[in-house]
């Protein structure tokens, strides 16, 4: 969509520079301020409930389930140093999506042999035949990337292995007799295969990512593999190369409609730049997978539509074995983007997801879109909660009740009312001066973020050079805000998850500021901060 007119990168930075200095409002903000302008990088940049590795390189979240009372996690991992290097499966858990314990290492490399990005299911009749007690046995597949004939510049240096866990997810065997359960066809990229059960269709199945499209496989008993079809060629944002695809069966929201999904991340090619994360929305046969028409419709005039379209959220799968009773479909992402994960400013460790989030399958009229929402189950470490007053007038209003909650750890919620044809922007900022902003151009119809004055970004000339933008659908009359706050990241979840912004920065003191400016008029209601506790 082309816009009437593009506010420059400088019209934004002169707005957050109006905001002079900035003096915390409660003793508890001075106090942060003070102890983390002057501590070591875990106590300024470590999150407080977002996962990351104690040490060590992370990526991919894969290899995700539920069982025994526990959220399995599994992620690509490199202990031994701070930037990619030889792949692992890193392993956490949690009872609540929230607050996560580090595992020993899950799945080890070989060698010259890495473990790439995949999925696990509960093998709950043994169809797999790997079982070897009453407890269910967990079997995963994963890339096994060979970076011998990588070096040698050969074409198969990738193809479909499985492990197998007789103990719910915590020790793991390699199924060496019969691997690869998938052999490389030919094709240079050819990974990260996310399998499921196909209950409509009595099958497993799996979907890979095969270059340039996505290709779809059945199996009896997950160590055999037929394929079917491949779905995606000139279709969708095709920038970069397709990676980390998921595959299910999603129920539309209030109905009985069921429609299947195709997640399907690439890099370069994102919305703002980098990686990114884009979804299709149709039907299977339990062989192909067709597009909805008018979904393709709007994939056409589109050109892609995006999960998130922050630059912080790629390769993000969903958890298999949810239990029915619960019936949502969760989803969590790396918190990161390839153009400058390898350089970020942390040292000890690198990386950390996002938020789990439920995601769910809306229709409006003809057409069907994903919306994404924080878990609830983060509501239960709220410690406190303050409710603002309206706010109503011109300018830049303050908004002094953030200064009487920690922002290192927050959940924000508010409303826009009777928006104008103008552009309403909230700035966070800190009396180190650095700030954040967000907000609403309702000239050009786009929610929009700009962290070029949130603290460091030298480390990369790709990290805040340009305002990252998501397209609405013309003028908005009013506009719902959820935001999450944790250190070194913001989440903004818009129109109830409709449209989703999550960005990472790297200031040198908490914000214990906000304020709201608009040339128009502003009217703002329904403003609760909830204060977390988490750690």
């Amino acid at each position: 969509m082309k816009s009437k007119k593009h506010l420059p990168l400088a019209f934004y930075s002169a707005i957050l520079l109006s905001i002079g200095g900035c003096k915390p409002y409660s003793a508890v903000a001075q106090t942060t301020v003070a102890t983390v302008s002057t501590s070591t990088e875990e106590q300024m940049y470590r999150p407080n409930f977002h996962f990351t590795p104690k040490k060590g390189w992370m990526n991919d979240p894969n290899g995700m389930f539920y069982a025994n009372g526990l959220y399995h996690l599994s992620y690509q991992h490199y202990p031994d140093g701070n930037k990619w290097g030889p792949m692992h499966w890193g392993h956490a858990v949690s009872k609540d999506l929230i607050k996560w314990e580090e595992q020993p290492i899950a799945i080890y490399p070989d060698n010259d042999k890495y473990i790439f990005s995949g999925s696990s299911v509960v093998d709950t009749n043994n169809t797999s035949g790997l079982g070897t007690g009453k407890t269910a046995p967990i079997v995963a597949i994963y890339t096994l990337h060979d970076m011998t004939k990588e070096k040698e510049n050969k074409i198969d240096v990738e193809q479909q292995d499985i492990a197998y866990s007789n103990d719910n997810g915590f020790t793991w065997q390699k199924f060496k007799e019969g691997n690869p359960v998938i052999k490389n066809p030919g094709i240079r990229d050819f990974r990260d295969p996310k399998m499921t059960w196909d209950e409509t269709h009595k099958q497993w199945i799996l979907v890979l990512a095969a270059q340039d499209r996505a290709q779809f496989y059945k199996s009896k008993d997950l160590k055999s593999w037929e394929y079917l079809s491949d779905f995606g060629k000139n279709i969708g944002a095709h920038g970069g190369v397709w990676e980390c695809p998921d595959f299910f069966q999603i129920k539309v929201k209030d109905s009985k409609e069921n429609k299947w999904v195709l997640i399907q991340s690439l890099n370069p090619g994102g919305a703002n730049g980098g990686s990114g994360t884009q979804y299709f929305i149709g039907d299977f046969d339990g062989t192909t997978f067709t597009l909805d028409q008018n979904f393709a419709k709007r994939v056409e005039q589109e050109k892609a539509v995006w999960i998130d379209y922050g630059k912080d959220n790629y390769a993000g799968v969903t958890w298999n074995n949810v239990p029915s009773a619960d019936g949502r479909r969760l989803f969590i992402g790396w918190m990161s983007n390839w153009d400058y994960a390898q350089q970020v400013p942390t040292n000890a460790w690198r990386s950390s997801t996002t938020i789990a989030r439920e995601i769910q399958l809306i229709k409006k009229g003809n057409d069907y879109s994903l919306v994404s929402n924080p878990v609830k189950e983060i509501n239960k470490y709220v410690s406190k909660t303050i409710k603002g007053k309206n706010l109503k007038g011109k300018g830049k209003l303050s908004i002094p009740e953030a200064g009487k909650i920690d922002l290192t750890q927050a959940i924000v919620n508010f409303n826009l009312k009777n928006l104008k044809e103008d552009t309403y922007i909230f700035t966070l900022s800190n009396a180190a001066g650095e700030s954040l902003a967000f907000g609403i151009n309702n000239s050009d119809h786009y929610l929009f973020l700009d962290r070029s004055k949130a603290g460091k970004n030298d480390f990369s000339e790709k990290f805040a050079s340009t305002i990252t933008k998501a397209a609405l659908d013309g003028n908005q009359k009013e506009g719902v805000f959820k935001i999450i706050l944790d250190k070194t990241s913001i989440e903004i979840f818009y129109n109830n998850g409709e449209k989703v912004i999550t960005e990472i920065f790297f200031t040198k003191q908490p914000f214990t500021c906000m304020s709201v400016s608009s040339n128009e008029g502003i009217e703002l209601s329904n403003l609760v901060l909830n204060q977390l506790k988490i750690n």
